[in-house]
């Protein structure tokens, strides 16, 4: 699968994909959806990409390299929100008829901006955290890892980005439905595609150094 690439290339790959995907979800994440009883935020839709990277990065590239493409992410991310929001600012030619929808789409209120880089930011931090920790415990259980981690950063994440971004728009115990259900789905979604996590890490593993 990365045949022609050293881990030194695949880093800055997984930098991009990473950053990519943490963009589209922070556009997406304002948007709801019913999922059979329960109601989900639509970033989830992009959930698996954004942690199978984050755990690849951890265990293959250590908690400080890691860090480094969290903390990117964050900044891009910040730089998209400004200009999406400058975009809105700046006035229309009186040709263009979607400036509403525009606004709607890329105009996320304040609240939701700070739920998402707050969940964003603890959420992938304790995940890469708890992968490095645990791979020091015991380096053989790779699946007990990515799960506990997941559980973890996860579980953060959706409590820190449902309470900030909706407290008090909605029902108490519909929150703390929600906040549940986001944390379940995305640990049973990691635990569905662990084999593909597994598959990814050994062949980055496997890969020249430069």
């Amino acid at each position: 699968m990365f045949e022609n690439l050293t881990k030194t290339e695949l880093y800055a790959t997984l930098t991009g994909i990473f950053t990519a995907c943490l963009i589209i979800s922070n556009i997406i994440a304002g948007k709801t959806f019913d999922f059979f009883s329960f109601t989900l935020p639509c970033g989830v839709m992009i959930f698996p990409i954004i942690y199978i990277v984050n755990d690849v990065l951890a265990e293959v590239y250590g908690y400080e390299k890691a860090r480094r493409v969290i903390l990117l992410g964050f900044f891009m991310n910040l730089i998209a929100v400004i200009c999406y929001n400058v975009t809105i600012w700046l006035p229309a030619p009186a040709f263009f008829e979607n400036s509403e929808a525009f606004s709607i789409v890329l105009g996320s209120t304040a609240r939701l901006l700070v739920a998402s880089f707050v969940a964003y930011l603890v959420g992938s931090l304790v995940n890469a955290k708890m992968m490095t920790y645990l791979k020091k415990w015991d380096e053989k259980k790779l699946f007990f890892r990515c799960i506990v981690s997941t559980l973890f950063g996860e579980g953060l994440d959706a409590l820190l980005f449902i309470t900030i971004g909706f407290f008090g728009t909605m029902p108490t115990e519909a929150l703390l439905v929600m906040i549940v259900a986001q944390a379940l789905f995305k640990t049973v979604y990691e635990i569905i595609v662990y084999p593909l996590t597994r598959y990814v890490i050994g062949s980055v593993k496997a890969l020249p150094e430069n």
